[in-house]
Parts: C-alpha cells; structure tokens; sequence
C-alpha cells in the first residue's frame, strides 16, 4: 500500500494519514470483497489508489485544512452512478483485453500505481524516451477502439 501511495502523496505525515484512512476503509469493505470479481491484490491496489488521489486533492482543495461537513454524503452510489461505473469498467476491460500482457502491465503500472517514468525506466530496464513512446503508442491505441476517444 505504501508503495502505491507514495508517488501520489510526497509529505510523509500525509502518506501515513492517508495509510491509515486506507486501513479502516479496508477493515469497513472487505464484507463485499468478492474475489470472482478480481483478486485480493487488485482490489487492494485499487482502493489504496483512489483513497491517496482522494487524500491528495482534499489536500489540494482545503489547503491541507480538512472542514467536516454536518451532513456527510451518503456513501451509497446512487443506481445511476453504479450502472455508469459497470459500463465504463467493462468497456475498460474489454479495450485492456485486446492488448498484450506486456502492453496490460505497462498500462498498469504507469496509470494505476503512478510510479514516475524514471522510475518505471529503473524497473524495466528502458530509455525514459522509449517508455513514453510505448504509452503514447498505447493511449492512441486505446483511443482507437469502440468507446475510445477519438483522438488519434
């Protein structure tokens, strides 16, 4: 988790909050945790992501000051909001399916554990510029496919 919260949070103090925020979100989710739907590790790795982008832009937002509101959201999606979240994770997954396993993990380390790019250059041996080459080939790659973006 440490690992995955890192790149997104430098301040140390803010990293141990936001670890210890994952912890209880954790410790709250794991009842609905079903592991047909994906493993433990992506589900993990998936919840500590978005609790740091979420510590990272209340951060942003607030100035490091976070203000409690009297009525807390619901922390219910609303059917609309699952319904939109099912189409987008499979049309994501389908796009993923039709790329390669070194492509997938390319795409997945750069996007989903947001290590920086010399970092990945470390880990895979590459030029910091071939890196960037294969995820710009990637995304217009993605972009290309049913419900990409258009762009290329």
């Amino acid at each position: 988790m440490r690992y995955v919260i890192a790149p997104i949070l430098r301040d140390p103090q803010e990293r141990e909050a936001c670890l210890s925020e994952v912890t209880m979100r954790v410790w709250e989710k794991i009842d609905p945790f079903q592991e047909e739907r994906g493993s433990w590790n992506g589900w993990l790795t998936s919840l500590t992501r978005h609790a740091a982008l979420n510590h990272a832009r209340r951060i942003s937002r607030h100035g490091g000051a976070e203000a409690l509101s009297e009525d807390p959201p619901s922390p219910e999606l609303t059917p609309e909001e699952v319904l939109l979240r099912q189409e987008r994770q499979t049309a994501l997954q389908a796009a993923l399916g039709q790329l390669s396993a070194g492509e997938r993990l390319l795409f997945y380390r750069k996007y989903c554990y947001l290590p920086s790019t010399a970092q990945i250059t470390l880990e895979l041996g590459l030029t910091e510029r071939a890196v960037e080459g294969r995820l710009y080939r990637l995304k217009r790659q993605l972009w290309k496919l049913p419900g990409g973006d258009e762009r290329a």
